[in-house]
Order: C-alpha cells, then sequence, then structure tokens
C-alpha cells in the first residue's frame, strides 16, 4: 500500500493572506500615534517570512523601536491562529486537483497539522475537504494542547501516525517546514518539501529532503511516477 501524509498549511491551504493581515494589524498596534513607520507590502513581508527571519526583525525593519518590536512579537503571537484571522486562508493552487487525483490512485492518503482541532475542523467545512480526510487520517494536537515547539512536536504526531495506522509498503511526507522534514527524516519516511508554503527554497535544503518541487501537484506527480 502506498501512503502519503501531506502537512496541511503550504501544501493545501495558503496562509500568506492571514500572515500578512496579522502583520498589519499588529504594526498598527504596536506604533506611536505620530509614528512614521515603514509598511512592507505583502511580497516583501511574505519573502521575510519564507527565509525564516525573526518577527521581532521584521518589526523593526518596519520602523518600530526595539521596545515596540518585542511587543509586536509578543502580540502576532497572541493572535495569528485566532479565529477572527483564519477566514483570510485560501486553497492552494492545484491543491484539490492533487487531492482528488490522490483519491482516484487509491493512494492512502493522511493529514498531519500543527492545527488544532478547531482550526482543521473551520478550514475542513470552508473549503469541503473532510471527503478526502476520514477522521482515523487526520493527525492535528488536541484543542487544550500546549505547543513547544513545532519542529519538536510534529515529529511527535508522526510517532504516533505510525504506531495507528497499517502498515504501508512506501510513505511519503509533503510538506513546506522545518517540522515536516524532521518529522520524517526522524522517522525514516521520504520527503518532499513544496515551496509554495512559508519556506523558501534555502531553507527547505537545509534539511534534505529527498526532493524539492513546486507544489502539492507536482509531489503527487513525482509520487505516483512509476518506480
Amino acid at each position: 500500500m502506498l501512503r502519503i501524509i501531506t502537512d496541511f498549511d503550504g501544501p493545501i491551504i495558503d496562509v500568506s493572506e492571514r500572515y500578512y493581515r496579522v502583520y498589519q494589524y499588529c504594526l498598527e498596534k504596536t506604533r506611536g500615534s505620530n509614528q512614521e513607520v515603514q509598511q512592507l507590502t505583502k511580497a516583501e513581508f511574505w519573502q521575510l517570512k519564507r527565509s525564516r527571519t525573526p518577527e521581532k526583525q521584521i518589526a523593526l525593519i518596519s520602523l518600530l523601536d526595539e521596545i515596540q518590536a518585542q511587543d509586536f512579537a509578543h502580540l502576532r503571537r497572541q493572535i495569528i491562529h485566532t479565529e477572527p484571522y483564519f477566514q483570510y486562508d485560501t486553497l492552494a493552487t492545484g491543491a484539490v486537483d492533487a487531492l482528488l487525483k490522490i483519491q482516484e490512485a487509491g493512494v492512502d492518503l493522511a493529514v498531519m497539522t500543527m492545527r488544532r482541532v478547531w482550526e482543521l475542523d473551520y478550514a475542513f467545512k470552508k473549503f469541503d475537504l473532510e471527503r478526502f480526510f476520514p477522521e482515523n487520517r487526520c493527525y492535528c494536537l488536541n484543542n487544550d494542547y500546549v505547543k513547544t515547539r513545532d519542529i519538536d512536536d510534529k515529529p511527535l504526531l508522526m510517532a504516533r501516525a505510525l504506531a495507528e495506522l497499517p502498515t504501508a509498503s512506501d510513505t511519503w511526507m509533503v510538506g513546506d517546514t522545518e517540522a515536516d522534514l524532521t518529522a520524517a527524516k526522524k522517522h525514516g519516511i521520504k520527503a518532499i518539501a513544496v515551496e509554495c508554503g512559508i519556506r523558501d527554497r534555502v531553507q527547505l535544503g537545509i534539511y534534505h529532503p529527498d526532493i524539492i518541487v513546486k507544489d502539492l501537484r507536482v509531489a503527487v506527480d513525482f509520487i505516483l511516477l512509476p518506480q
């Protein structure tokens, strides 16, 4: 049996608009009343995010001072995963086509995400994605889970998935972050990195995926190639 385990944000959901709206809000909230700031364009902001520029540094580049930059980063952590901003998420280009192709090929498909249960349910309903992921193929965080770091938490999810899922003859992990690639490598699973998410090619390359491709659609085409 062939299995694909995919991350959610990045390969399937484009979070760039949510992240940019939160950036705009935090910049506005932490600037002084008459203070001149330099609001980044969405393209500038997203390039910084994809190269793993720290939040505080993004704030400083936007001309906040040192104390304001700390406040900016703190506020951002508080609201980035709150309900008012999830409405700005969109489907990644070609993601549904890729999921349909997986389904039609009879490949076992699971999702593994750092979203909490309610956050995943919200997106499933909004984008009609439940049809691709039965409950026993969804690996996410409980609503009351205390997060540490994604790069530590995701391998734990992977361990749980591998203990619970039926044995597969071939398994691939598709993801867009260092957490995805670390989880795959730690458990001896082949990893495909996609460039459509929150890390650029340079950052993805640091974690030595088996291959880096444009998006989920290209990843699926690669996996389904006759070996």
